[in-house]
């Protein structure tokens, strides 16, 4: 069997294994739509703030589904030793987690789709202006946090440690990233960090995209891409099978 073909029964593989675990299917997927309809339910008919919710949960849709997940599936799969023993068989790394993050990245791009739905068909939303600036920044965005998904498992120093390190990275980025409220209603100190990490140029870039408003598309882009070459970097030197 071709590498690509074990890649296509890896990524089979993965989507049973995902909705056959329903505290992964809710956490990683289905809470941050339950939170939109939440949020969004107290603001209905505020065009203003709804226009900046749905970009940010979009945004943080991405994050729960690739960094989040992976840094915690990846430690799992590492401390119980199945890493190492798929290491070991004929199945080659490369198809092995094509398949891994071939399904995290499909949760990315199904969570985007339906957070953009929910609020156009749901609170009125307009559907996005721009489709294909959409795409392109869901797809840099899946790459940026997948990779640094894949790299802070690296730091995580085993299964039980897993979730504390994810929610310490995953919380306080959400809520100084824009995805409830604009971050330019943060302190200037928060603001600066927010600045400097890649969230809420995500979310910047998928505001552009879905509300518009003359936002720079091309320096979101550029640090989100950045961030996305450092994570890969990292993933690539510190990867551990065991």
């Amino acid at each position: 069997m071709s590498g690509l073909a074990l890649a296509w029964e890896q990524f089979r593989f993965e989507r049973r294994m995902f909705w056959r675990n329903p505290s992964a299917a809710f956490f990683n997927f289905l809470l941050p739509l339950l939170l939109l309809v939440l949020i969004a339910s107290a603001f209905a008919g505020d065009d203003d703030e709804l226009e900046v919710l749905v970009p940010g949960v979009a945004g943080m849709g991405v994050l729960a589904t690739t960094f989040t997940a992976l840094a915690f599936n990846l430690t799992v799969l590492r401390e119980e030793g199945v890493l190492k023993r798929i290491r070991g068989t004929p199945m080659p790394a490369g198809a092995y987690l094509a398949g891994l993050i071939g399904s995290a990245s499909l949760n990315a791009l199904v969570q985007v789709a339906l957070v953009v739905l929910i609020g156009n068909l749901a609170y009125g939303v307009a559907l996005p202006a721009d489709p294909l600036l959409l795409v392109l920044f869901t797809v840099l965005g899946l790459v940026c946090f997948a990779a640094l998904g894949i790299a802070f498992s690296h730091v995580i120093p085993n299964e039980d440690a897993a979730p504390a390190y994810t929610n310490a990275v995953f919380l306080p980025l959400i809520f100084i990233s824009g995805v409830f409220y604009s971050s330019d209603e943060l302190p200037e100190a928060l603001k600066a960090i927010a600045e400097a990490l890649p969230l809420k140029h995500l979310i910047d870039g998928l505001s552009e995209a879905i509300v518009g408003g003359g936002g720079d598309a091309a320096a979101a882009a550029a640090v989100v891409g950045a961030w996305a070459v450092c994570g890969i970097v990292l993933a690539v030197r510190f990867f551990r099978w065991e």
